[in-house]
């Protein structure tokens, strides 16, 4: 029998342990303004918001209903939601939310862009894997087989005219790799216009987004997880505004009856548990969805195509932890991350822009 590791109570007690190393960095600055906090659970995880501001309490309500009707909207197994309705639609076109038709929009575009490293329509390779229903245990190669020619981001039917989405019989769509990104995204607009200039959204530890700089003026200091022990940290990252999201196979897992350690970022073309090299990746970006995204494209790809990604695309930075507890930085954020913990002699590897 598969032994399950609960995903949600790691998660939680990661949420704790990185606010209360933030809480602890916070500086003489913080102290004299004391921050608006609320907290909720949406998007299957505990979410922690902060801002400091005249209008941060007004602004962290409006952002905490926002939140719950994007989860209402989004979830691939709430059967009021949109993404529900798209994929019990058999086939027919089904009318989409503005938010829910942009995000699937640009998200699509993301995956075109990756050759196959994520992909939105892996739902049901990743239902069959007990991952969205907590039923854990390995398909056979049979069932994978039938399962793997719905994964196909190219046979989406979008109609922006209509803002409709058509599926192909028997696919099914998961934006989880996405929503929080997304969620994230809105939230750094929403602050705009209340006009918070600091505040810090842990939308559950993998997304945490930024704005502005910590009260005092000084950098955020963000801790990254030890993927191979829940209770540790393996680096600090200093930073401005922007997001920093994380993807690692400590998010969620399984062990299966042979011993394997089966974990849900899925390879969409195996089916499988993408095994390329990687314990977890973090990536920091001005864009919150972005930063999503990468971070469970990067994971799937690998530590090589991962940096030549980097390299030929920019606009953000990341680090990266292989299975052999090395930690490969891009060089724009070699000067802002300080690893600790076990790794604290670990190799580190400066990725640069010529290779």
């Amino acid at each position: 029998m598969e032994r399950t590791v609960h995903a949600p109570a790691r998660r939680a007690a990661a949420l704790c342990l990185c606010l209360l190393l933030l809480a602890g960095c916070a500086g003489p600055g913080a102290a004299q303004s004391r921050p608006a906090e609320t907290e909720l659970f949406a998007m299957d995880t505990y979410m922690h918001l902060r801002a400091w501001g005249p209008e941060a309490e007004a602004a962290l309500a409006e952002l905490s209903a926002m939140l719950q009707r994007l989860d209402g909207q989004l979830s691939v197994t709430d059967p009021g939601s949109e993404i529900w309705a798209v994929n019990h639609a058999d086939g027919a076109p089904t009318a989409l939310s503005g938010d829910a038709f942009t995000l699937l929009s640009r998200t699509l575009d993301f995956c075109a862009g990756t050759r196959g490293a994520l992909d939105v329509t892996l739902y049901p390779v990743s239902r069959a894997w007990g991952f969205t229903t907590g039923d854990y245990r390995v398909p056979d190669p049979e069932e994978l087989a039938r399962l793997l020619p719905l994964v196909d981001c190219s046979a989406v039917t979008l109609d922006a005219d209509a803002r409709t989405v058509t599926l192909p019989p028997g696919a099914e769509l998961d934006l989880g790799a996405a929503a929080k990104g997304y969620a994230g995204a809105l939230a750094a607009e929403l602050l705009a216009r209340r006009g918070v200039r600091a505040a810090m959204l842990d939308l559950g530890s993998s997304t945490i987004c930024l704005t502005g700089r910590k009260p005092d003026g000084s950098d955020w200091r963000i801790a990254v997880q030890d993927p191979e022990d829940p209770a540790a940290y393996a680096g600090v990252i200093a930073c401005g505004p922007g997001s920093i999201c994380t993807s690692g196979g400590y998010e969620r897992y399984f062990i299966a009856e042979d011993g394997a350690v089966c974990w849900h970022i899925l390879d969409p073309s195996t089916g499988r548990p993408a095994k390329a090299g990687l314990l977890s990746v973090t990536v920091l970006c001005p864009d919150a969805l972005t930063g999503d995204l990468l971070s469970t494209a990067l994971f799937v790809m690998g530590p090589e195509r991962a940096a030549d990604w980097w390299r030929a695309h920019g606009g953000f930075e990341c680090i990266l932890i292989d299975e052999n507890r090395n930690i490969l930085v891009t060089e724009g954020a070699a000067d802002r991350f300080t690893p600790m913990g076990a790794y604290t002699h670990a190799e580190l590897t400066v990725i640069g822009r010529e290779e």
